[in-house]
């Protein structure tokens, strides 16, 4: 793809990004973009959030998909990149549908499992893979994306960056913990693309990833993260919010409560940052699986984390610790460090006047999927199950407010298919297969393996780049 040259006339005040543990300097989305991580050890967030005018939001109901991905993300781009390269890089990310299907009154199933690996990591990692090889060409620069995974992210991510020539890709996933379908969507692209599984759980993944990059014998490699700590996977997940509202609904006094199937808590972040661009919410429901580490801690008010995390059927949301929530914590006025310690207490009431956070077992997953499958024909897998549950037990809480005139929009992260035998065994159907998991079974893969140890990925790093 050719690219514009970017414009030296900035007609407006760059937003700038600070880490969430206030000791680095503030850099621009570039170089947030392409660090991943702040030298603190901080997450990046942006002071200050681009407001949309009435106008804008308005005309989204008109617009397709690309188009309100390119108005959103213009706002924090600016001049930085030209605009028709802009529109470009989000029209080439967003080809495939995102069907919004409706279960009963005002209650939808938004399935962002339409892309090119069933899973709604699509959204964000096209958009981010091509931006950051954006930047790559422009600057003639190289780069190493170290990631890790609980599942989908893994394979979101070696598909949009695979066979780029700027950026190579390491991604390590917990060894026993991924569906056959999801490593063979990361094992079995090779080329740029390097797999490793890791003898451990995906906390332990990500503190390696972490543990790289702020290690200075390792400055050298110019290194980054396609994980949620990376702002550049944030900001495209706040697209999917203002889409489905557009469709549903697209009136401004017409406040939808959306239910996030939440592990690392990227997809949340997302959905507040659209809220702070002006996307009208009236409640965010956060549906974790027995991790329930982040609704104890708006219960009770003390944050614990969970060591080892829990194995549970959606597993792409068995995290212990989770990244984002030093974000959501900045969002609200306090401060949490990268090990999970509160240094500055957050508004907790805000949080809970904002938030209705639900655990959901396994067997309560299993039973909602049954459930749903048999009163409305609607096949839903773990993740979107656990989301779908969080809103029936909403309107327990307050039957009187949450009526068929409240809209209700229920996050499916994954496609069925990508978890056959669970399926399977609740309903005994075989779901099936999206074009873009057809043959992946029959692919040769290719993987290392790691012992849980920061020295022998200090190592391989060393040794490849």
């Amino acid at each position: 793809m050719k690219f514009i040259k970017r414009s030296t006339e900035l007609k407006y005040i760059p937003i700038k990004y600070y880490s969430t543990n206030r000791k680095s300097p503030e850099v621009s989305l570039e170089e947030a973009l392409l660090k991943g991580l702040a030298p603190d050890g901080g997450l990046y967030m942006p002071d200050s959030f681009p407001l949309l005018t009435r106008e804008e939001l308005e005309s989204f109901y008109s617009r397709e998909y690309y188009e309100i991905a390119f108005i959103i993300l213009s706002k924090f781009v600016g001049n930085d990149i030209n605009s028709q390269d802009l529109l470009r890089l989000c029209q080439d990310a967003y080809n495939f549908g995102i069907p919004l299907e409706k279960v009963s009154g005002r209650k939808y199933i938004m399935r962002l499992d339409q892309g090119p690996t069933a899973s709604f990591k699509d959204f964000a990692a096209r958009m981010m893979s091509r931006l950051m090889n954006y930047y790559q060409t422009i600057n003639h620069q190289h780069l190493t994306v170290l990631t890790a995974t609980s599942g989908d992210t893994g394979s979101a991510v070696a598909n949009a960056f695979y066979g780029l020539e700027n950026i190579n890709v390491i991604i390590l996933f917990p060894d026993n913990e991924v569906t056959l379908m999801q490593r063979k969507q990361m094992t079995t692209l090779q080329k740029n693309i390097m797999v490793v599984a890791v003898d451990g759980k995906f906390d332990d993944c990500q503190k390696l990833v972490k543990q790289a990059f702020l290690d200075p014998s390792l400055s050298h490699i110019a290194l980054s993260s396609a994980n949620s700590i990376n702002i550049g996977r944030l900001l495209p997940q706040a697209i999917y919010y203002f889409y489905s509202w557009s469709r549903l609904s697209g009136k401004l006094n017409d406040k939808p409560v959306f239910s996030v199937p939440s592990g690392n808590f990227g997809n949340l972040m997302g959905g507040l940052i659209a809220r702070e661009m002006g996307l009208p919410v009236e409640r965010f429901i956060i549906s974790t699986n027995e991790n329930d580490e982040v609704p104890e801690f708006l219960r009770t008010g003390n944050y614990k984390s969970i060591n080892p995390s829990r194995n549970c059927i959606s597993s792409a949301m068995n995290v212990g610790h989770p990244s984002n929530l030093a974000r959501i914590v900045d969002l609200y006025n306090g401060m949490m460090n990268e090990t999970g310690t509160i240094i500055k207490r957050p508004d907790l009431e805000g949080m809970r006047k904002d938030f209705f956070a639900v655990s959901v077992s396994d067997d309560q997953t299993r039973r909602t999927i049954a459930d749903i499958y048999k009163q409305y024909d609607i096949l839903l897998e773990p993740h979107g199950a656990t989301a779908w549950y969080g809103i029936q037990e909403l309107i327990k809480s307050d039957g009187n407010f949450y009526t068929d005139k409240q809209l209700c929009i229920s996050l499916e992260t994954a496609h069925p298919a990508k978890f056959p035998i669970e399926i399977k065994k609740v309903i005994k159907v075989d779901p099936l297969l999206p074009p873009s998991l057809a043959g992946i079974a029959e692919k040769n893969e290719k993987y290392l393996e790691l012992e849980n140890n920061y020295k022998e990925l200090k190592e391989l790093l060393l040794k490849n780049y």
